[in-house]
């Protein structure tokens, strides 16, 4: 088999041409698995399609096909079956391939959500029947119509087929007056035996079975065939069965369902672990096949908030067994910087066979897993780190590159050396941070980083940006690449006039581009030579800085020149915050491996002893700023005091007219010239309605307490900013005199 060109290694053409190429492999697999049932992948073949075809969409969104598979469910009905349009979609499953994802996956949910580690999450996790999902609707309790998956959207009508399954009521009581039970329809390996053994057609494995049997338009033969179900989920519904995934599964027992007896209730991702490698301890014994392990988050309002993507829930994925592994040497560990700025650590392998792919690359995701530990800081293998020279264990689930799942410490060179991840980009050479909460490293010089140029010039002439008409995505591209006229950086965009002037208007020669649209588009750059600064700050692609933060710096600061000078005082403390977060890391850690508490308070204070009290002051309002934190303020910080970022940033500045001070408050509001901080929960308006009220007096709304503060308005469960409030004689009122006061 030939191996695969990188992604990261694949021009625009070339990635074009794989797209098309997954594109149709992937529908080809689609429709035998679903429509003939006689798949021509094995599952772990079919996931690296997937994987690839995200991965390239991922690198070359502009390039994503109207027809995605990304975007698409299963396949389309088959010919001779009714269609049946589901009312709630039947979508797919996220995958997990090792402990790391799931830990992952719990993270994500907890960031989504705003909760953080300590809070109690509680999942489901069940058995992945390798069988066909099948939709069952239920009227009054009467069975009205079931219906295959299908491409997600519309389904086959096997209603006939499905009341010759045992496990398929055709009456169930006490439930809702409209109910879509779902579920998969399987076939036990004993009952497969004898049905490839009675002659007739021959199954290549149980699925294939149970999905041939259930899609037959004679329901007799179907009644011949030894079908089971198991319930596990629900469409639409005229009310809820529970409130939790657990409690709504319990229901179904009751109505006469079968539910998979190893279904559990897990509080967090270590539970889910350990009743997944219970279920993979039993899979030989059980009888049936299945896949892997699913995990649902429990509580039901949670996972309504949560939400879908296009093709996936955000709140389940699924757990999948572990494919072929194979032992080799690792050779180098290269950090490829990716187009937002990540820095990700790819393996070098000397090249080995598995599962007949020949693999000499493997992912490293981040410096946690190379040192063997997971984001929380808890050991993975172990704890065993991976250096090179070392022996590792490769293996594939589906994944675009494979990973390492273990280290042969036996085998491991006298002089291999623990590897230390850069701090320095390099690519660019400026600093690559990583931030609290965050396992990646990124490169803070934006602009100026080749890997980033061109996504980084693309958000700057976006719409909420500079917004230059006749400068989009494609234009861009096409100036990134071009010798003669090349944009690298934002200033290139405002001289590009002058430029195509000496070069004998060279501009209208290029694809799309004549006298009147040259013109055109000459005119839009220079409408943009005057900036609006909320607009200008949110051009710069700086990382956790969006258009209301963009907007909150600018009305705080009013002149560019004031901001730029707030960061050059705060550098210090940036970058005592960034080495603070770094040595806490590293605190815990250490900790963890002695089984001691970590000394957060005592590293930290030791950083910031020796700091001045005029980078100190800047930090303070700098993070004092409503919608302004530490780790945004130290990504601001540090992106406009990296030497070369700085200095392109100066050449754009003097290209422009004027960067537009935002509009002054006017002088009538009761806190003109106060700043106010709330705190706590307040019960008769939002936090954004207080802030807007609080601006429109004239007030500045700051984050956090300081001796500056005039006002903190104290909600309910206020804590330590009233307490530093009381110590720095702040003014502390309750949220019924601050609406006394709003109102005059």
């Amino acid at each position: 088999m030939p191996q695969e060109t990188p992604v990261d290694s694949l021009t625009d053409d070339q990635a074009i041409a794989e797209l098309a190429r997954l594109a149709n492999l992937i529908d080809a697999a689609n429709r035998a698995y679903h429509q003939r049932d006689a798949p021509e992948l094995s599952d772990a073949a079919y996931d690296a399609l997937k994987r690839r075809n995200t991965a390239i969409e991922a690198r070359f969104p502009h390039l994503k096909r109207a027809d995605s598979p990304s975007e698409q469910v299963g396949a389309a009905p088959a010919d001779g079956f009714g269609k049946i349009r589901h009312a709630v979609r039947m979508l797919s499953l996220a995958n997990a391939f090792d402990d790391q994802d799931v830990v992952e996956f719990d993270a994500r949910i907890r960031r989504y959500l705003g909760l953080d580690d300590e809070a109690a999450l509680a999942y489901t996790a069940e058995p992945k029947i390798d069988g066909l999902s099948l939709s069952l609707r239920y009227e009054n309790g009467q069975l009205v119509y079931a219906a295959t998956r299908g491409d997600g959207e519309t389904g086959e009508d096997v209603t006939a087929n499905a009341r010759t399954i045992g496990d398929i009521p055709a009456r169930i009581t006490g439930t809702p007056d409209v109910i879509e039970i779902r579920g998969e329809v399987y076939m036990t390996h004993q009952d497969f035996s004898a049905l490839n053994a009675a002659g007739g057609r021959s199954f290549a494995n149980p699925r294939n079975a149970a999905a041939g049997s259930l899609r037959q338009l004679d329901p007799e033969i179907t009644r011949a065939r030894p079908l089971r179900f198991f319930a596990y989920a629900w469409g639409v519904q005229s009310a809820p069965l529970g409130s939790t995934q657990w409690d709504s599964l319990e229901r179904l027992k009751t109505m006469g369902f079968s539910v998979n007896p190893l279904t559990r209730r897990c509080l967090g991702p270590k539970a889910l672990l350990e009743h997944y490698r219970h279920i993979e301890a039993l899979r030989p014994t059980l009888g049936y096949d299945i896949d892997g392990v699913v995990y649902k988050l429990d509580d039901l309002d949670l996972q309504e908030r949560l939400g879908f993507r296009a093709t996936t829930p955000r709140w389940a994925i699924a757990h999948k067994f572990p494919a072929e592994t194979a032992w080799t040497r690792l050779e180098a560990i290269d950090i490829q910087v990716g187009r937002t700025g990540a820095l990700s650590p790819v393996a070098r392998l000397a090249p080995v066979n598995v599962g007949g792919v020949l693999v000499s690359n493997a992912t490293l995701h981040n410096e946690d897993y190379i040192a063997g530990r997971n984001s929380q800081g808890e050991p993975i293998r172990d704890g065993r780190d991976i250096r090179i020279g070392d022996w590792v264990q490769i293996y594939r689930a589906g994944d675009v590159i494979p990973k390492i799942a273990d280290v042969d410490l036996a085998r491991r060179p006298v002089d291999a050396k623990p590897f230390r991840f850069p701090d320095h980009c390099p690519d660019c050479g400026s600093a690559a941070v990583r931030e609290p909460g965050d396992s990646t490293h990124r490169c803070t010089g934006g602009l100026i980083c080749p890997a980033q140029a061109i996504e980084k010039l693309k958000h700057f002439v976006s719409r909420g940006a500079f917004d230059i008409e006749g400068l989009g995505a494609r234009q861009i591209e096409m100036f990134f690449t071009d010798d003669l006229l090349p944009v690298r950086e934002p200033v290139d965009i405002f001289t590009l006039a002058a430029r195509d002037a000496a070069n004998l208007a060279k501009l209208k020669n290029r694809d799309g581009f004549g006298d009147r649209s040259a013109a055109k588009l000459f005119e839009a750059i220079e409408a943009r030579r005057r900036i609006p600064l909320s607009r200008f700050l949110f051009a710069l692609g700086i990382r956790h800085l969006g258009e209301v933060a963009a907007g909150d710096l600018a009305r705080h600061f009013g002149r560019w020149q004031d901001l730029a000078s707030a960061a050059d005082l705060a550098a210090p403390a940036a970058a005592c915050q960034i080495a603070a977060d770094a040595a806490e890391l590293s605190e815990r850690a250490r900790a963890a491996d002695e089984g001691r508490r970590p000394e957060v308070k005592k590293t930290r204070d030791a950083l910031w002893q020796g700091l001045s009290p005029d980078a100190r002051a800047a930090w303070e309002d700098l993070i004092g700023i409503e919608g302004v934190g530490a780790v945004l303020a130290a990504s601001l910080v540090t992106t406009l005091t990296q030497p070369k970022e700085r200095a392109s940033i100066d050449r754009l500045v003097a290209e422009l007219i004027e960067i537009v001070p935002p509009e002054a408050r006017g002088d009538a509001g009761v806190l003109t010239g106060k700043t106010v901080v709330f705190t706590g929960t307040l019960t008769r308006m939002t936090r954004a309605e207080a802030k807007v009220r609080a601006e429109a007096l004239g007030a500045k709304v700051a984050g956090s307490v300081s001796a500056r503060t005039d006002f903190l308005i104290a909600g309910e469960g206020a804590g330590s900013k009233a307490t530093k409030a009381a110590a720095l004689g702040v003014t502390v009122i309750d949220e019924d005199a601050w609406l006394a006061m709003s109102r005059g």
